[in-house]
């Protein structure tokens, strides 16, 4: 017969064909229901934010005199461009082009040319220049470069986890690619609510990337001191004293306390119900930049403290969601980059609450999904087009799987037809029953001829002590005794033990040895005594 090994060598292949299987398989349940909660959260949370914008827009647009629909006829624009964007990212952008590839470079840079377009060519709007705008739309590009940012984090972070950079190599990289972008941003734009954003995410990313704390503490404690500095000089302290009480900003109430004073008006007019849909008072130009950072005021207002709950929880179904994804990829690089995409869009959300309800200092960021900007809801989008591409790439075969795939096929060829059919296997059972029974009655005549041999030998030797002669009438009967009961033993020892077809040798229990008379009455063959007998009857076979 001819044997022949079948195997694939092409690694390409037999990764499209392990895909192929997988997607074959069907989705498992620990990767479904991430991807499940994620959609239905960021659905529910771009829809609330329509109705919302539209809601919070309609006086100031009749102000400016234009269409009640002009602002979220606008942010449904954008909505359907970052829907679109972030399908094309999630099933035609395997996110380890983001490592791998000039792809990354490509992006850094342009993102890097925007911010510097931002400090030559951007517009100055509410005391900061941060937009620049192409035609009747403004883009601001920091929401686009922190998503570039974290990636450029988790890429050197994996690199040095695996060895291929040193700890200078890392540092080099990471003050290139990160810190370089991130001090200009600060600079030129005085943008703080950017640069937390971002060390939000950068601080996920170290995280999952398991940095040590003894090297994390030190640089967390650093930073902290550095935005305290930052925030006690300038602008800023007028800011963080304005926070701690609102009605002192020198104005009564009526200078830069006035928003947040407002935003206080919103949530105790809304109560645990809202006053309804629609029914906002702060929005009648009361409460500044009502349907973009303060939007999440007028929810509260108009839905109360339900509404505003339902906002929070959905964004923690998004945080565990995310969370999930990055604990379900296949390789480190993608849990790093989808669990600090994912903490740097919750943190920002949590950060835009926690200044509509004065826990903590204006910093001027939209809610993701739900504020008004065109920025804003596409890179928002666009994240979570980067952990729909973690999340389709996380259903692969699993290690089992993957061993019993692996298994190599060996081909039997025979020369002749082999009979394969159930009578025909039930005849070599048979077959094969009836040789081991004739082996074992030959080991059981065996056993007791060498019985009654050593039997005879015996007689001889009673005789042979009666009589205290032996056969040339000489004494010594002792000593033919003893040599008759030796070679008697040895002939028992032999025969003792059957040996099969296959060669294992077959023990026979030697309880036996004293039963073998009780042959003739019984008509077989009884091995063992007292309570432990087992009888076979020869007559059968």
């Amino acid at each position: 017969m001819a044997f022949t090994l079948i195997h694939n060598n092409d690694a390409r292949s037999a990764e499209k064909a392990a895909r192929a299987q997988a997607d074959a398989r069907g989705v498992p349940a620990d990767i479904m229901l991430p991807r499940v909660v994620l959609m239905v959260s960021v659905i529910l949370l771009v829809l609330i934010g329509l109705v919302m914008v539209f809601s919070a827009s309609t006086v100031e647009a009749i102000s400016n005199e234009e269409s009640v629909f002009s602002y979220v006829g606008k942010q449904a624009a954008f909505v359907l461009a970052g829907a679109f964007g972030a399908f094309l990212v999630a099933r035609f952008m395997p996110y380890h082009i983001w490592r791998s590839g000039p792809v990354f470079y490509v992006f850094w840079g342009l993102a890097c040319a925007l911010l510097v377009a931002v400090l030559l060519v951007g517009t100055e709007a509410l005391g900061a220049q941060r937009w620049i705008y192409i035609g009747p739309f403004s883009l601001q590009p920091t929401e686009f470069a922190k998503i570039i940012l974290v990636i450029g984090a988790a890429r050197i972070l994996c690199d040095f986890n695996e060895g291929a950079m040193n700890l200078k190599q890392a540092l080099v990289w990471g003050f290139v690619l990160v810190l370089i972008p991130l001090a200009f941003l600060y600079e030129t734009q005085s943008d703080m609510g950017s640069a937390i954003i971002i060390f939000m995410g950068v601080l996920a990313v170290a995280w999952l990337g398991e940095v040590p704390l003894r090297v994390l503490v030190p640089i967390v404690l650093i930073l902290a001191v550095v935005a305290v500095v930052a925030m006690s000089t300038g602008y800023r302290a007028d800011r963080v004293r304005v926070w701690l009480n609102p009605w002192d900003d020198g104005e009564g109430g009526y200078g830069t306390g006035f928003q947040l004073i407002h935003s206080y008006y919103a949530f105790s007019q809304g109560g645990i119900f809202g006053v309804g849909l629609g029914n906002s008072r702060e929005k009648f130009l009361y409460l500044p930049e009502a349907e973009t950072d303060f939007i999440f005021s007028i929810i509260g207002e108009e839905l109360g403290m339900i509404g505003a709950l339902a906002v929070i929880l959905l964004f923690i179904a998004f945080l565990y969601a995310g969370l999930r994804i990055a604990a379900k990829a296949p390789d480190d690089f993608g849990k790093i980059l989808a669990g600090g995409l994912t903490v740097m869009l919750v943190g920002q959300a949590f950060l835009n609450m926690a200044c509509a309800t004065g826990l903590f200092p204006t910093t001027g960021k939209p809610l993701p999904f739900i504020s008004s900007g065109g920025s804003s809801v596409i890179s928002s989008l666009l994240i979570v087009g980067v952990l729909m591409s973690v999340s389709y790439n996380s259903n692969v075969l699993t290690p089992y799987e993957q061993r019993r795939n692996n298994l190599n096929v060996l081909r039997v060829e025979r020369d002749e037809p082999v009979d394969d059919s159930p009578s025909e296997r039930v005849s070599r059972r048979g077959r094969a029953h009836r040789a081991e029974a004739r082996e074992f009655a030959g080991a059981s005549s065996g056993l007791s001829s060498s019985r009654r041999g050593s039997g005879v030998d015996r007689g001889a030797g009673r005789s042979g002590r009666g009589s205290g002669r032996n056969v040339d009438g000489r004494g010594g009967g002792s000593e033919f005794e003893s040599s008759s009961r030796g070679r008697s033993d040895r002939r028992a020892s032999r025969s003792s033990r059957a040996v099969s077809s296959s060669g294992e040798r077959r023990p026979v229990r030697d309880e036996g040895a004293k039963a073998s008379s009780s042959r003739a009455r019984s008509g077989g063959l009884r091995l063992g005594t007292g309570k432990d007998r087992t009888y076979y009857d020869d007559r059968r076979r």
